[in-house]
């Protein structure tokens, strides 16, 4: 079975997202990753992971533009991700990008579409958490 541990934000301002996060709901830091495809902050309460992205002008995979605020996609951990693939076309959903292996500090899991274009990650392994307490 699949487990949800991953759920990515798109803000227009990384460090003003981070410092609510940890300051209101007691997130703990974990990575802050600087690329030429988008810039995070991954935050986590021990199990789940918050990653804040960002994405300024003239790099790809923001949606809506610099300046906007919402859900970006959710991830899963799997113990299979052809298996799971699998599943999820004859389900109705489609892949939808690899993301790059190259870039230190970026995960390089699988991108998919439910039937609805919401895009979701799939992964073998397991987003950066910081330890629970």
């Amino acid at each position: 079975m699949a487990k949800l541990r991953h759920v990515a934000l798109q803000v227009p301002d990384l460090e003003k997202a981070a410092a609510f996060y940890e300051s209101a709901l007691e997130m703990q830091r974990v990575s802050k990753v600087e690329s030429p495809i988008g810039n995070a902050i991954s935050l986590s309460d021990g199990v789940m992971n918050l990653t804040l992205l960002h994405f300024p002008e003239g790099t790809r995979g923001g949606v809506n533009g610099p300046d906007w605020a919402g859900l970006h996609h959710f991830g899963f951990i799997v113990d299979s991700t052809a298996a799971t693939e699998e599943k999820i076309t004859e389900a109705g959903g489609q892949f939808f990008l690899q993301m790059p292996s190259g870039y230190p500090g970026v995960d390089a899991e699988r991108k998919f579409k439910d039937p609805n274009g919401i895009v979701f990650d799939v992964s073998e392994h397991d987003w950066r958490q910081a330890k629970a307490g």
